[in-house]
């Protein structure tokens, strides 16, 4: 079974094909330098630049795959959650070929779609296992109880930690995205300021960021001449313990062994290594996608969309794009 999946869920336009459930062509196009200038993410500007190129980014991934349309079985595309207006331009184009192709359609659930990332590196995990799915709109741990099935342990009671690191971001003046210009400048310095790790309290799975935002805010009021270097650091380190504390926490309450890492933050080296220096103390395992997993892509979509065509769980064309999806949504 060939399936090609589209994402376009925000400012990345990507197509990827998977045949039986190994993955034939991933590709990528982002729109970061566009919407860099604005600080973030113009909605408007972002599905203008998906209609403008997604024909060419399905060809292209068609050529990586030397496969044709009339070749692919089924197609796909992120439902949601989302931008609204991007969403519908993936949303439509997989239609569209679907119908014209006489073939059959599936809506993917973003959310699982960066859960499934895991599975396209490491085929041989299996549920149930502990999530932490961090990136610049989510923060969440979750169990995958089951291929369809999450469960929601703990999420962020404010900004995610992504967003957080954004807007840090631009209080040091560091650029966007704030995610890795905060990686690169805490490679340059040292975590040698305190900021807070809000909800220690035990048996509390969820997150608060919005604090350390405005902590960091009135440091950088009171110390001016402190170094960008040093407060990224600190900044990074308070964020990522409170994320590695709380994961391996919630997976020894349910009695996990196994913990997998999702979404674009998860690409954040800090993360890793602390995870990792947390799973060899725990005995509990770590698994990270790939890096070029982490971000937005159209794999992931694609991984979710071939379990659930063996499954039979086909879309109608009448599913529309749904901005606010749920995690009970598979």
């Amino acid at each position: 079974m060939k399936v090609l999946a589209l994402e376009s869920s925000c400012d990345e336009t990507a197509v990827a094909i998977i045949e039986g459930g190994h993955l034939l062509s991933s590709v990528v196009s982002s729109q970061i330098d566009v919407h860099r200038k604005f600080g973030g993410v113009v909605p408007e500007i972002a599905a203008r630049k998906h209609l403008e190129i997604v024909d060419k980014i399905v060809s292209a991934s068609l050529d990586e795959a030397n496969l044709s349309l009339e070749e692919i079985d089924v197609f796909a595309s992120t439902m949601g959650p989302g931008l609204v207006g991007s969403l519908l331009v993936g949303l439509s184009f997989a239609k569209g070929m679907a119908l014209a192709m006489n073939k059959k359609f599936i809506g993917v659930n973003h959310l699982f779609g960066h859960v499934y990332a895991n599975f396209l590196e490491y085929p041989q995990l299996r549920p149930p296992f502990m999530v932490l799915l961090v990136s610049g709109g989510h923060t969440e741990i979750l169990v995958l109880e089951d291929w369809n099935r999450i469960e929601l342990v703990g999420r962020t009671r404010d900004d995610a930690a992504g967003e957080a690191l954004d807007k840090i971001a631009r209080l040091l003046g560091l650029g966007y995205p704030g995610g890795p210009a905060i990686q690169e400048a805490a490679q340059k310095g040292e975590v040698k300021y305190h900021f807070p790790r809000p909800l220690q309290e035990k048996g509390n799975f969820d997150f608060s960021f919005s604090g350390i935002k405005t902590s960091v805010l009135y440091f950088l009021k009171k110390n001016p001449s402190a170094s960008a270097y040093d407060v990224a650091a600190s900044a990074q380190e308070a964020i990522v313990d409170s994320l590695v504390t709380k994961t391996f926490g919630a997976a020894e309450s349910k009695g996990l062994k196994e913990v997998a890492f999702a979404g674009g933050v998860a690409s954040n080296s800090r993360l890793r290594e602390r995870a990792n220096d947390l799973s060899e103390e725990s005995k509990i395992r770590a698994f990270f996608p790939p890096v070029n997993l982490c971000t937005d892509n159209a794999a992931m979509i694609a991984m979710v969309a071939y379990e659930k065509a063996k499954r039979g769980l086909f879309s109608p064309l009448s599913t529309n794009a749904v901005p606010y999806l749920s995690l009970d949504v598979f």
